[in-house]
């Protein structure tokens, strides 16, 4: 009988053992996966947030009363300034290409079709002049087919920036005054 009970005290202090080990290895386990998702964001927002504000450069670069006064030269053709605005705007966006793994694909979607939809403005104008006309002619109808869109395409892509994650980078034009 006392060998039994001896039996008995020995199991109980393996069960209690075991369950106190348990318990505290899945707290360490708990603990270092919390310690992990840390380091991750810690390591992660701060990349994109800077994807975001690439991005953020990218648009407000590409806007035509930002672009046009950087690109348009003196003595410059519509033809010289059609090609230069072209080349420009692929230029920009091949810097920021890769930008496209930190953001989220509506983001980066919305940023490629303002893109593609500057492009196609540009595109447009230029076929409206002749290619002998002065720069400025060129230059007038981008400014103006701009303005006069219903969605003017970067504040389409501010805006799915700032719906998809980059509230904090992302400050419309009018908040920037």
């Amino acid at each position: 009988m006392d060998g039994l009970l001896i039996i008995a005290v020995v199991l109980l202090v393996v069960v209690g053992v075991y369950l106190l080990l348990d318990r505290l290895l899945r707290n360490d386990e708990r603990r270092r996966a919390g310690e992990v998702r840390r380091q991750a964001v810690k390591e992660v927002v701060p990349v994109r947030l800077r994807a975001y504000e690439r991005l953020a450069l990218f648009l407000e670069r590409t806007k035509p009363d930002t672009l046009l006064p950087e690109v348009v030269q003196p003595g410059m053709t519509c033809l010289q300034l059609h090609a230069k605005l072209l080349e420009t705007i692929r230029r920009e966006y091949g810097h920021n290409v890769s930008q496209q793994l930190y953001v989220g694909d509506e983001v980066w979607q919305a940023v490629v079709a303002a893109k593609e939809s500057l492009m196609r403005l540009v595109n447009m104008c230029a076929a409206s002049c002749s290619p002998a006309d002065g720069a400025e002619v060129l230059a007038g109808r981008i400014i103006q087919a701009y303005a006069e869109a219903s969605d003017p395409p970067t504040e389409v892509a501010f805006g799915a920036a700032e719906s998809g994650g980059g509230q904090d980078v992302f400050k419309r034009k009018e908040a920037r005054g």
